[in-house]
């Protein structure tokens, strides 16, 4: 159409701007990569017409915290999180794809598991930039990891970090904020990551207020000690000046279910006093992570190699079951907190001859085996020779909608962005893959009413972006990039289970990526036009 005035144009859709106010019915113009007009009805034409009439339309939704960081160098598509109208992966919790070293980069081929890959970059601008180059349909930032830039100049040692070696990280933080990273992030059970001091981590944080960023953390500990380990998110925010991020909100542990009310308040009182605190979170009651956070910090001191080899001394398994029953303040108990291996689905394995068992509980796996339950999960890992991923069921539902409630609470899956065939089959994974952001807008907003749908698009576009602050993302509004996605209200939903996780959440019908439609009647169009988002601190060079 060479007299055509735009190159998209979204016709007669109910539109939910991302600002949180009332939706409207109009249009939305596209031309390039840019929103044109945003209105009650556009004059003109468009190359391509799209008629969304009794369905909403809004910006392209922001996954706080992604796990894409390999899924999306397979496979581009990000299919499982597209076809839900995510249009930009946050990756890089604790751990982030650069800075690396020689040591690094043998570690990370060395971890490869089902998905394999050359690792031709070393900084995280050069592998954001590439990924971009490969081809994806999404949008892609990054933090980089606390955990990442210790392992680069302390490896897997429990020591706090000479002044050097800390002056050292802190120069690659720096780096990594001018490339483009939207903040410095810690993930704090994981070792090595749970041998960092505050102090460490303040001086890190530091580095970000500085250039702009954000800290983000997956706090120390999220069940026994939860309230004290949100006490020391706070004081590295308070004393490095730093906006912050406590990354997928919860409190894990039946016996530690009662705190929340306690957890809300003390973040209501700090953004109440004006400190700049912010929260996410993902739309289900079991966690996922991997069977080292059963198991003490100490044992893994070294990596996984000194971790699986401490397993077979006899002495040494001995005393981790027994600390894996003792209550303590010193880690997070995963083991206890799930209560029972019942409530522990095993959903990742490395070695071929061990997948069969994705999709059991580990106390299925333990009856089948004829050992103990703690015997079994430590079998796994030395067996696997890698950390055997894991869901956890130690939250509350109950919970779980109080934290939906809450307004400035956005929202994250904490998994990978994948599809539904080939090596991606190879694993059982949480359904949180394949349905956070649709459960949330179906089960949640439309058939439980817990928040208003305007509100939910606020959380999922508009807030994020702020939160991150990066520019012209979040909004249907003029010179705003053309990150749009038109849905059903009345059909979204999610459709992965424990059971059968690999199935697509349905409802949503279109997505376009900075004006390129990549989601056409529901169906992957194969483009690719995903950028690398940039946070506060990047300096062009």
């Amino acid at each position: 159409m060479p007299d055509a005035d735009y190159d998209v144009l979204i016709r007669g859709g109910t539109l939910y701007d991302g600002s949180g106010g009332p939706p409207v019915v109009g249009d939305v113009a596209v031309r390039g990569d840019t929103i044109a007009a945003v209105g009650p009805a556009a004059t003109g034409r468009g190359r391509l017409e799209l008629d969304a009439r009794g369905l909403a339309v809004a910006p392209g939704f922001i996954n706080m915290l992604s796990w894409a960081n390999e899924s999306l160098l397979h496979d581009g598509r990000s299919q499982s999180d597209i076809r839900q109208g995510v249009t930009l992966e946050v990756l890089g919790e604790g751990w982030s794809m650069g800075p690396l070293n020689d040591a690094l980069k043998a570690e990370q081929r060395e971890e490869q598991t089902d998905i394999r890959y050359e690792i031709d970059w070393t900084t995280l601008g050069e592998y954001l930039d590439g990924l971009v180059r490969r081809g994806v349909s999404c949008n892609v930032a990054s933090f980089v990891g606390a955990t990442t830039l210790r392992i680069h100049e302390l490896g897997h040692v429990n020591r706090p970090p000479t002044p050097a070696e800390l002056g050292r990280m802190c120069a690659l933080a720096r780096q990594a904020l001018e490339e483009g990273a939207v903040g410095v992030s810690s993930a704090l059970i994981y070792a090595p990551a749970t041998f960092a001091g505050t102090d460490e981590l303040i001086a890190l944080a530091a580095v970000a207020a500085e250039c702009g960023g954000l800290y983000a953390s997956h706090i120390r500990n999220e069940g026994d000690c939860l309230l004290e380990a949100l006490d020391e998110f706070l004081t590295i925010a308070e004393r490095s000046g730093c906006r912050a991020e406590l990354y997928h909100l919860k409190a894990s542990g039946r016996a530690n279910w009662p705190k929340l009310p306690e957890l809300l308040a003390r973040l209501e009182a700090a953004r109440a006093a004006g400190r700049p605190i912010s929260a996410d979170m993902y739309t289900y009651h079991a966690s996922s992570t991997g069977l080292d956070s059963v198991m003490p910090p100490w044992v893994q001191e070294g990596g996984r190699k000194a971790w699986i080899a401490r397993l077979r001394d006899p002495a040494v398994r001995a005393r981790v079951k027994q600390e894996m029953n003792t209550p303590t303040k010193e880690w997070d108990n995963g083991w206890l907190a799930a209560g029972s291996p019942e409530n522990i689905i095993l959903v990742g394995f490395r070695q071929e001859q061990l997948k069969p068992l994705a999709g059991r509980t580990l106390a299925q796996v333990a009856a089948e085996r004829g050992t103990s339950p703690e015997d079994t999960a430590i079998d796994l890992v030395i067996e696997d020779e890698n950390n055997v991923g894991a869901a956890f069921f130690s939250m509350s539902e109950d919970n779980i909608r109080r934290e939906i409630r809450v307004p400035w609470i956005t929202f994250c899956s904490d998994a990978q962005s994948v599809a539904t065939e080939g090596v991606f089959l190879k694993r059982c994974p949480h359904p949180r893959t394949y349905g956070a952001f649709a459960r949330l807008l179906g089960r949640y907003v439309r058939d439980e009413g817990l928040v208003p749908l305007e509100q939910a698009i606020h959380r999922l576009t508009a807030r994020p972006a702020a939160n991150l602050r990066i520019a012209q993302r979040g909004r249907l509004a003029p010179g705003y990039f053309a990150d749009v996605v038109v849905f059903d209200p009345a059909t979204i939903a999610d459709r992965a289970t424990f059971d059968r996780p690999h199935q697509y959440a349905v409802g949503v019908r279109d997505v376009l990526v900075n004006g390129v439609p990549v989601l056409r009647d529901g169906e992957h169009t194969g483009a690719k036009p995903g950028r690398v988002v940039r946070g506060p601190g990047w300096r062009p060079r």
